[in-house]
């Protein structure tokens, strides 16, 4: 049985990551910033703006926001509220080329909540105007606001936040590979690591694909789904190999070293499946009732924790 799923799901997994690097091969040159996955924001810059309401913002009131946002073409905008209790002090300030900041001295004590739309770069002169639409959506959405801020992120931030998430990945794997050959041998260690590789190629895969069908961008939110993913594997992974370890003290003059992973394979089989299934069940309900803002981010965990099971 363990041979079997171990052949069986070896051709499942070929047969899912190559066409996935064909197409993030194809999205490296379909994007002009030549990035295998459709990015967001956070890696390219964009335009945030705040408005302050005297009133309480309920999540139906964003969700509709969302939807009149894209009529007017502003796609995959980042919608944030927050509760304030103080005052709100506004004014206008110049800080560099690539972050401006414009705003209008006054005082509201009765400022209740802070609405944060981030999106794409926004024209703001000429007849195309799309800072005065968001604005006109936002004042029909949700009623009468107070303009708080306007300010222009330039790419800087992006490439700074992308090193350090590449960072945060190799660190990952490093101390993986050190831990697994410590723990086991380096031999451990390298089948720890192409395991690894094999569940964030196929979720970056993924989502390259769902960029080139439905405009799926990633954000730093997917980065940490990767490295969460990396961690559910290397836990799986483990088990089995400690399994592979006590059966080879006892059954090293029996069997062969494949009939040990076999019979290690099978005695794991049960307890990883139901691991998965129980975390499964848990981010599909997040998926569906968890709000619009983690479904990309829940979307990432559901398929690295079924492809790495």
């Amino acid at each position: 049985c363990g041979k079997l799923i171990i052949v069986v799901g070896n051709l499942f997994s070929i047969a899912l990551i190559i066409p996935l690097i064909a197409v993030m091969i194809y999205s490296m040159f379909h994007y002009p910033n030549h990035t295998p996955l459709r990015v967001g924001i956070d890696f390219t810059g964009g335009t945030m703006l705040q408005y302050g309401f005297n009133k309480e913002i309920k999540d139906s009131d964003i969700d509709l926001l969302r939807e009149n946002l894209t009529k007017i073409n502003i796609t995959n905008p980042i919608i944030q509220t927050e509760k304030k209790s103080a005052k709100i002090t506004q004014g206008t300030e110049k800080t560099s080329p690539q972050e401006t900041k414009k705003t209008v001295q006054q005082k509201n004590p009765n400022l209740k909540t802070v609405v944060s739309i981030r999106t794409k770069f926004l024209s703001s002169q000429g007849t195309n105007n799309e800072t005065l639409k968001v604005n006109d959506v936002v004042k029909q959405t949700m009623g009468e606001y107070i303009p708080l801020q306007t300010s222009a992120i330039g790419p800087t931030l992006g490439k700074e936040l992308f090193k350090n998430a590449m960072i945060a990945l190799m660190l990952c794997f490093f101390g993986i590979v050190g831990y697994l050959t410590v723990r086991f041998n380096i031999d451990y260690a390298i089948c720890a690591l192409i395991a690894l590789f094999h569940d964030a190629i196929f979720v970056c895969g993924a989502f390259s694909l769902l960029g080139l069908l439905f405009g799926t961008e990633i954000d730093s939110l997917f980065i940490t789904a990767i490295l969460t993913v990396i961690g559910f594997s290397v836990h799986d992974t483990i088990v089995v190999f400690d399994r592979i370890r006590e059966n080879s003290k006892y059954l090293s003059k029996k069997k062969s070293f494949s009939e040990i992973v076999n019979v290690s394979v099978n005695q794991t089989l049960a307890r990883s499946i139901n691991t998965s299934f129980t975390i499964f069940m848990t981010l599909l309900a997040l998926y569906f009732f968890g709000g619009s803002t983690t479904k990309d981010f829940v979307l990432a965990m559901i398929l690295g924790i079924v492809i790495g099971t």
